[in-house]
Formats: C-alpha cells, sequence, structure tokens
C-alpha cells in the first residue's frame, strides 16, 4: 500500500543511525571543511583578528559538493559583505556619536537586509550574511569614537575575507568537478535500480529517494562542467541522455519493485543487474557508455507489468547515452522544465517580493528578536551573551514549522557542542602549547559537526549548531583557551536567541506551511498534464523528474504541519484532504509517467487527474484505441526485444490495458482508504 504522503515520524534510535550512516563524498566533504576551519584559525590567530570563531564559523556555510559553486559562492559572498560594510561604514558617519540614532541605525539596516534575504535570491545565503550585519552592527553600538568603529567594520570584512580565501584555495585543489559529481550520482542510481531488480523489499526506500531528488543538480552539475572544462562540450549531451535514461531505469525498477506482478524472475535480474553495474563503473571511470548491447530471453511468458518493466529497461539501458533528434522548440521545453515546475523566474527579487507580506514581516520579527537580545545585554551589562543577539540572525526562518522543527534540532547541537567544548577545554586543551595544537582539535570537532551538518537534510540543523557552539567555547583568541567562563557565558547567549526566535516566530505573525501548500499542489497537477502531452521524450522526462522533486517537497511541507503549534496548524481534515490528493499524484507517478512514454497525450491522464479534484472518471472508451500503425512504429523502435515484431499489436494494447488497471486500482485503493479515515467527520478548515 503507498504510503500516506507526509506521513513521517521523528526519527528514533535506528533512524538516527541511518542518518548517521556514510554515503559517497560524505567523508570527503567533512574532511574539506575542517582542514579550512583549522586553516581560517590558524590565519586569525597569526594576525590577531577578533572573533575567530565566527570567521571558523563562516566557512559552513560556503562550502558546496563541488568546487564551481563553491568558489563562485565564495567570492559572491565577499563580494556582497563589502558592499554591505560600506553601508554600515557610511550610517556609521551619521548615527555614531548619538545612541538613539545608533540604535534606529541598526534596526533600519537590519530591516533592509532581512527584507532583501527574504525576497531574493539571497536567501539560501541570507542567514551568513544577515550575521556578519549583526556583528558589525553590534560592534558599532559599542565603540566610544570613529577610528575604532571603522577598525571594527574592516574586522567585520576580515571576519568573511579570511575564510572566503582560504575556502577558494582549498576548493580549487581539493573539492570534486561537478563531472565527477554528477557521474557518481548516476552511477548511484543505476546501482540502486539494479539492487532493487535483486531485493525488491528492502530497498524501495533508497529508490523512492532516488526519485525524490529529480534531476536538477545533475543538471546543474553538468551545465558547471563545461566551466571548469571537467567534460568537453560534446559531452555535455550524452550525459544529459544518460540522465534523462536514468529516469526510465528508476522507474521501470519502482514498478517491479511495488507491484508484485511486475518482478522479473532470474533470468532476467541477472543480466540486466550486471549490465547496470558495468554501466555504473564505466561512469565512476570519468566515462560514459555506448554502444550496449543486452541480450534477455522472451517476454512472452511474463506478465503485462513485468513485460513493460522488460521493454522500458532494454530501451533505456541500451540507448542510455544515445543523442535523439529534437526540435528547437522541444529542447527549451526541457531546459526549463525545472522552472516551469517550481515557478521560478530570471532576475534578483522573487516574483512575490513586493506583494507578499510575509517578507516584511519576517525581517521585522528578526530584527525584533536581535533588538530585543541587544537591548537585554546591554542592559544586564552581561557582554559576555552577546552570542543571543547574532543567533537571532542565524536561527530565524520563514515559516512556524520550520522554526519549531528545527528548535529541536538547535537546542539537541547546541547542548552536544557545549558538552564537547567545556570537555576540550578541560582535557585537551591544557596540554596544547601552540596554534598547532589549537588547529589539530578544531579539525577534529569541526570533522564531527560537519559529518552531520553536511548528512541528511533532517540533522543538519543539529551539526551546525555543534559547530557554532563548539567553536565559541574552544576559539577563544590566538591562543589556546582556557576560561570556561567565556564558553558558559556565549552558550547561554545561544540558547537565549534560540528562545526568543521561537516565541517570536510562534506568537507574531506566525507563518503557516499550509499557505503554499495549495498553490504547490495545483500546481504540481498541472505539470502532469502537461507533461502527458509533450512529445519528446527527453522534455517529458525531465518535467516528470521535476514533478516527482517537487511531490517530494510537497511531503516534506505536509510532514512540517506536526511541528506547529495548535493555532498555527490547520486542523486534520485539511490536512487530510491535501495528503490524500498527494498520496494518489504519489502512486499515479509511475502509470502517468509510462503511459505518456507510450501514447504522449493519452486522455486517460487526464481523467486520472480530473478523479484527484472529485470530477467523474472518463470512460476508457474515451480515451482512444490503440491502432495497428501505432504498435507497428513501437514495434520498429525496439528491433531487439524478442517477439516484439510478431505480438506488437497485442502488447501494445495489454500493455496499455495493464496500465490503465494499475493506476486505476491504486487510486479505488487509496480513495476507500480515505472512505474509512475518521476525520473526514471533522470541520473543514482553510488556513488564512
Amino acid at each position: 500500500m503507498v504510503q500516506p504522503a507526509g506521513d513521517l515520524a521523528r526519527p528514533g534510535a535506528a533512524d538516527l543511525l541511518k542518518l548517521l550512516a556514510p554515503f559517497p563524498g560524505r567523508a570527503e566533504i567533512a574532511l574539506r571543511v575542517a582542514l579550512i576551519c583549522a586553516l581560517t584559525v590558524f590565519v586569525t590567530s597569526a594576525y590577531g583578528t577578533p572573533e575567530a570563531a565566527i570567521s571558523a564559523y563562516v566557512v559552513f556555510f560556503l562550502i558546496q559538493p563541488d568546487r564551481v559553486t563553491s568558489v563562485v559562492l565564495g567570492a559572491a559572498m565577499l563580494v556582497l559583505v563589502t558592499v554591505i560594510v560600506g553601508l554600515v561604514m557610511l550610517a556609521a558617519m551619521f548615527a555614531l556619536d548619538d545612541p538613539l540614532w545608533r540604535v534606529a541605525c541598526i534596526a533600519g539596516l537590519s530591516l533592509g537586509v532581512l527584507f532583501v534575504t527574504s525576497a531574493s535570491k539571497l536567501r539560501p545565503v541570507g542567514a551568513i550574511i544577515a550575521m556578519i550585519v549583526g556583528f558589525a552592527l553590534d560592534e558599532l553600538g559599542g565603540v566610544p569614537f570613529g577610528e575604532v568603529a571603522t577598525r571594527a567594520l574592516l574586522y567585520a570584512w576580515l571576519m568573511v575575507a579570511i575564510p572566503v580565501g582560504i575556502s577558494i584555495c582549498v576548493n580549487l585543489l581539493f573539492a570534486p568537478s561537478p563531472r565527477k559529481l554528477a557521474s557518481r550520482e548516476l552511477a548511484k542510481r543505476l546501482r540502486v535500480a539494479a539492487r532493487s531488480l535483486a531485493e525488491p523489499d528492502s530497498t524501495h526506500g533508497a529508490l523512492g529517494a532516488c526519485l525524490r531528488e529529480g534531476d536538477a543538480k545533475i543538471a546543474t552539475w553538468l551545465k558547471l562542467s563545461v566551466v571548469d572544462a571537467s567534460s568537453a562540450r560534446a559531452d555535455v549531451a550524452p550525459l544529459r541522455q544518460a540522465v534523462s535514461s536514468t529516469l526510465a531505469i528508476l522507474v521501470a525498477a519502482d514498478l517491479a519493485a511495488r507491484e508484485p506482478s511486475g518482478r522479473l524472475p532470474a533470468s532476467f535480474v541477472e543480466p540486466i543487474s550486471d549490465t547496470l553495474e558495468s554501466m555504473a563503473c564505466m561512469l565512476e571511470a570519468g566515462g560514459y557508455p555506448i554502444d550496449i548491447e543486452l541480450s534477455l530471453p522472451a517476454v512472452t511468458k511474463l506478465t503485462p507489468l513485468a513485460r513493460i518493466v522488460v521493454e522500458d529497461l532494454h530501451d533505456a539501458i541500451t540507448g542510455f547515452a544515445v543523442v535523439q533528434m529534437e526540435t528547437e522548440a522541444e529542447t527549451e521545453v526541457e531546459a526549463n522544465a525545472a522552472t516551469t515546475a517550481t515557478g521560478t523566474r530570471g532576475g534578483f527579487f522573487l516574483p512575490d517580493a513586493f506583494t507578499n507580506p510575509d517578507h516584511v514581516r519576517y525581517a521585522l520579527k528578526t530584527t525584533v528578536a536581535a533588538m530585543f537580545c541587544y537591548l537585554l545585554y546591554s542592559q544586564l551589562d552581561w557582554p559576555g551573551i552577546h552570542t543571543c543577539f547574532i543567533t537571532v540572525y542565524m536561527v530565524s526562518l520563514g515559516t512556524t514549522a520550520e522554526t519549531v522543527e528545527k528548535m529541536t534540532l538547535r537546542i539537541a547541537g547546541c547542548l552536544v557542542g557545549a558538552i564537547l567544548g567545556t570537555a576540550a577545554i578541560m582535557f585537551v586543551t591544557p596540554a596544547l602549547t601552540s596554534v598547532i595544537g589549537l588547529m589539530g582539535l578544531v579539525l577534529v570537532g569541526t570533522w564531527l559537526a560537519a559529518w552531520i551538518a553536511f548528512g541528511s537534510p533532517r540533522m543538519a540543523y543539529a551539526g551546525f549548531q555543534i559547530a557554532l557552539v563548539f567553536f565559541m567555547c574552544v576559539i577563544q583568541g590566538a591562543a589556546p583557551g582556557f576560561d570556561l567562563t567565556v564558553a558558559r557565558d556565549r552558550t547561554i547567549g545561544i540558547l537565549i536567541g534560540n528562545v526568543v526566535v521561537y516565541l517570536v516566530f510562534t506568537r507574531v505573525w506566525p507563518v503557516s506551511v499550509a499557505a503554499r501548500v495549495d498553490t504547490a499542489l495545483s500546481a504540481l497537477q498541472q505539470q502532469w498534464e502537461r507533461l502527458a502531452a509533450l512529445p519528446h521524450a527527453s522534455a517529458r522526462r525531465a518535467q516528470a523528474a521535476s514533478a516527482m522533486a517537487q511531490c517530494g517537497a510537497l511531503e516534506q511541507d505536509l510532514a512540517l504541519m506536526h511541528y506547529e503549534p495548535s493555532w498555527v496548524r490547520p486542523e486534520a481534515q485539511w490536512i487530510a484532504e491535501r495528503r490524500g490528493v498527494l498520496a494518489k499524484l504519489g502512486a499515479l507517478e509511475t502509470p502517468m509517467f509510462l503511459l505518456a512514454e507510450r501514447r504522449p497525450g493519452d486522455a486517460a491522464i487526464g481523467g486520472w487527474l480530473k478523479r484527484l479534484t472529485g470530477s467523474p472518471p472518463q470512460q476508457p472508451a474515451e480515451t482512444g484505441a490503440v491502432t495497428t500503425a501505432d504498435a507497428a512504429s513501437q514495434a520498429a523502435l525496439n528491433p531487439a526485444l524478442p517477439d516484439a515484431a510478431d505480438a506488437a499489436a497485442d502488447n501494445t494494447n495489454n500493455t496499455r490495458t495493464a496500465l490503465l488497471d494499475l493506476g486505476d486500482a491504486r487510486l479505488t485503493q487509496l480513495e476507500h482508504a480515505g472512505s474509512n479515515d475518521p476525520v473526514k467527520d471533522l470541520t473543514t478548515h482553510a488556513p488564512a
């Protein structure tokens, strides 16, 4: 049975072990982050720059899996911080000597930066930018005269410039190329498909995760591989076709894994699995397979669904990197499939930047929380907890659900980081005699934090928080520090900042995840409608991959609602209805994709989508009959398949009937389960 969308439980002990398990590239990126942080500590110690802990923490926001993105992100970050520090210096000329104007300047600049962060494409790096601005403004408020203020702002710039420079150098030397990452990901997916054919009951989770990831990151890596010359331009088109073929392989393997009647006998599984393993090895070696030969037994004794699996696997494997002919219009559709799915457009600002009040409210809430912390430690004359002010900028999130979910990870990470940092001060730091020893300590602690931060998204925030608190404890200056009071005060400040953000974001203008669910759900249905009409296989598969990734994002949004307080969360009826629609869409993905592959524009796909909204389904007669010409053309496309030429018409009719029966059966099962759901008796609630 299909698992209800959004029905994700909090991870238990066994789940935590799985989330901490290694995967290709995890150890490498953790070691790279640790090395950059250790070198950052060395440089900051050599030049005596203040707040070296923040400089080390900045590294976590600069690292991406590939070297091109990491270098570009670091350079862009440096440019942005340079501009922002320049604006702060300009404001300091007018507000430094007047406390009232100084506070107003801090609040005004904070509002402006946070609004731009929320309403533009700066959002992925907005947290670190806001943190640097917060630090600069914090330092500005405590200086007695202009020369010191200028020096403080220059130190704020160096706080970013040092880790950026080191990050660029290390990434150029040691970070993997985009081509290597793309090939590694394709190889991983091929191996998952091979294992799912042999062990369908134990690998369904990994197979579903591959489908929910989509192809966007691989497509991006292929584009970047031309930039850093890790791929020749002539190789990009075959590799894009390989991405398209891999999706078809995954969908066929998913059908075999989820449907008992679609599973293949060992005589088919062994040659297919061996071929997929050979293809994966070739991709990892830096090439891509061409002229693939795959000999399979006759398919006449297989069930219709099993025959579909064999036919799709055979076609996708033998044509793995064979570039298909396409028109210019079809190429444009394929290139823009992911953009159409997500609704993103060109330009710096988001489409709703100046119409959605949530951007302004986010800036106001974060600024209010930060100013409260600023005034709190100023009035208490307790500068040791100034980390509460900086923490607000780092942990503020757009929605209440994300804030509450991440709060648990932040608190847990803060406590773990404090324990590690305190233990290091008590048992390790006394034995250190130089900055080299401090670098070694930072290297080990950073590797542990980075292992969590760059692993599963469900635990990433805990890793970031562990790193922040650990750095605050052990990096107390240009040499090893032993002051437990510093560690205590900084940890208390971080906890205060977390609590203030939680209270503000759950009580003042709380933003429910429900606000974006309906829009995304409607867009997802429209994606599948457009996909069914696309005539070219590459464009259709690109659209399908994007739709499956969007479905995964919606599942995560619905799961996040468990974390929303009762006064924010929609009622159970509203959630159950959206979960039901999303579960039906997930159940129909495979039948719709396979039917569109064989008969683009088949009206049965529209009939299924209408059933999701309660419209009466179309009769099978309205979907059109399969003609002999259609069957003959499909047989001509697959001359290598045994018995394909002799039974083309019967195979095509049987295939379509099997897919229609599969889609109807899955819908009926979910509709029956939904009709017995007790939450149907609850009052419908539509969120604002």
